[in-house]
C-alpha cells in the first residue's frame, strides 16, 4: 500500500474530495460554511500550504498549514501550524496518515518554518513523529455578577472598530513582550480588523488595553482581553460583567495566570475547559535563535539530540543563553551531553522542568547539576493559546 501512496499539492479540482473526506472525518459541512471554507482553501493552495496522499488515482487524505507567528519567551517565532487532517476512513491504518504528516513535515521546513503546532484529535500518531504537548487552550467561567463589580469606572472606554486593528495589536506586543507570553498566536492585521469588523463581536478600547467579546447561547463568552493596568483590567472585566442582568456566566478563554483571577472574589468554575496542543522543532538552532529565554539566565550546555524525521537536528550541539538570547551551535565536545528526541526538546523548548522529561523517559545524560540552570532559561509562564485552528 505505502508504495502506491503519493504526497501531492491539493488543487482547485480537488477541494469537492477533500470536502468529502472532511465530513467522514469532522461532520458534515454547513451549507453556510461552504463558500467561506473553499474561499480560505484557495489561499492555502495558491501558497503551496495545502497538501495530501493521493492512493492511486483517489485522494485519501488532506492537510493545510497556517503561515503563524506564535509568541515564545516574548518574542515572535514563525510557525506552521498543522490544522485539517483528514484521512479517508478506508484508507486509516494504512500509513497514509504518517505519508502525510511527514510531507507535512517537510514542506513546513521547506517554507522556513522553524517550529511547527497543532490539536491532536489522537497524540499517538503525532508522537511518533516527533510532537509533544506545549501548552493548553483554557477557557474559564466567572459569574457575571463578580465581573460586573471590578469598579473600574474612572477609565475611559469606547467602541472600537476595523480602523483600530493596528492599536489593537500594538497592545497585543507591548502586553505579551513585557509579560515573556509564550503560546500566544500573532495574527496579520487584515485578520484583526476581519475580526472586529464582525458584528457578532463587542469590542472596547481603552487608552491601555481592549476587550471582545461575544454572546454565547445565554452567557457571554470573551475571545481577548488585554489590559496594561489594574484600573484598566477592572474596567474591561466591568464592561463585560454589566450584562449580568440577562447572563449569568461569563466564559473567558485566558491564561491560568491571568489577573482576573485574582481580581474576582470567588474563583472560576472548577469545571475548567482545557485542550492540549502540541509543538515540535522543525530547526532546532533557528528556534532557539527566535526564541525569548528568562533576563539574567546564563547557560552553557552540550546537547546530543536524536531526531529521526528530521536529520538536520541531529547531532551535537552546545546550547548558549545569556541576555535573554541563545544559540544553538555545533559541537564537537567529547563528555556527556544532555540527551533529548524530537519530543523531549519540544518539551523543554515550552518551559517542561528536566526532571518531569527524565521521569518520562524523554531526556537523559548531562549533568543533573545543570538541570537548574537549563529550566531556569526556559522557564516562564504556562503556555497557552486563545485560538483552535
Amino acid at each position: 500500500m505505502t508504495d502506491a501512496l503519493r504526497f501531492v499539492d491539493i488543487t482547485e479540482d480537488q477541494l469537492e474530495a477533500v470536502i468529502r473526506i472532511r465530513s467522514r472525518s469532522f461532520g458534515p459541512l454547513a451549507a453556510s460554511a461552504r463558500e467561506e471554507w473553499i474561499k480560505d482553501a484557495i489561499e492555502f493552495i495558491q501558497d503551496g500550504r495545502y497538501v495530501g496522499v493521493m492512493a492511486g488515482d483517489e485522494l485519501a487524505a488532506a492537510a493545510r498549514i497556517w503561515d503563524f507567528k506564535q509568541w515564545w519567551g516574548g518574542n515572535q517565532v514563525p510557525m506552521a501550524g498543522i490544522a485539517g487532517v483528514v484521512v479517508s476512513p478506508e484508507y486509516r491504518g494504512r500509513g497514509v496518515g504518517s505519508k502525510l504528516m511527514r510531507g507535512v513535515l517537510q514542506r513546513s521546513v521547506d517554507k522556513g518554518f522553524p517550529l511547527s503546532a497543532l490539536y491532536p484529535a489522537t497524540t499517538v500518531i503525532y508522537r511518533h513523529l516527533g510532537y509533544e504537548f506545549g501548552g493548553g487552550r483554557y477557557r474559564f467561567s466567572f459569574p457575571a455578577a463578580d465581573l460586573r463589580t471590578l469598579g473600574g469606572k474612572d477609565v475611559s472606554i469606547r467602541r472600537a472598530g476595523p480602523e483600530d486593528a493596528e492599536r489593537i495589536l500594538a497592545l497585543v506586543a507591548q502586553a505579551h513582550t513585557a509579560g515573556r507570553t509564550s503560546g500566544m498566536l500573532a495574527w496579520p492585521v487584515a485578520k484583526v480588523a476581519e475580526w472586529l469588523e464582525d458584528d457578532e463581536n463587542f469590542a472596547y478600547l481603552a487608552e491601555d488595553g481592549f476587550v471582545v467579546y461575544l454572546w454565547d447561547d445565554s452567557d457571554l463568552r470573551v475571545d481577548e482581553l488585554v489590559a496594561l493596568s489594574e484600573n484598566t483590567a477592572r474596567a474591561l472585566w466591568a464592561t463585560v460583567g454589566s450584562g449580568s442582568s440577562i447572563a449569568r456566566n461569563v466564559k473567558a478563554f485566558i491564561s491560568p495566570s491571568d489577573p482576573v483571577h485574582y481580581l474576582v472574589e470567588h474563583e472560576a468554575d472548577k469545571h475548567t475547559q482545557i485542550q492540549r496542543w502540541m509543538l515540535r522543532l522543525l530547526d532546532a538552532p533557528a528556534a532557539i535563535a527566535a526564541r525569548g529565554f528568562a533576563p539574567g539566565a546564563s547557560l552553557e550546555v552540550d546537547l546530543e539530540l536524536e531526531d529521526s524525521e528530521l536529520a538536520s537536528n541531529t547531532g551535537r550541539w552546545h546550547l548558549s543563553v545569556a541576555d535573554g538570547s541563545g544559540t544553538l551551535t555545533p559541537s564537537t565536545a567529547t563528555g556527556d551531553a544532555l540527551r533529548l528526541g524530537a519530543r523531549g526538546l519540544a518539551a523543554l523548548y515550552a518551559g517542561t522542568p528536566l526532571a518531569a522529561l527524565r521521569g518520562a523517559g524523554l531526556a537523559s545524560g548531562g549533568s543533573t547539576g545543570s538541570d537548574g540552570p537549563v529550566d531556569t532559561a526556559f522557564a516562564g509562564a504556562s503556555p497557552y493559546m486563545l485560538d483552535f485552528f
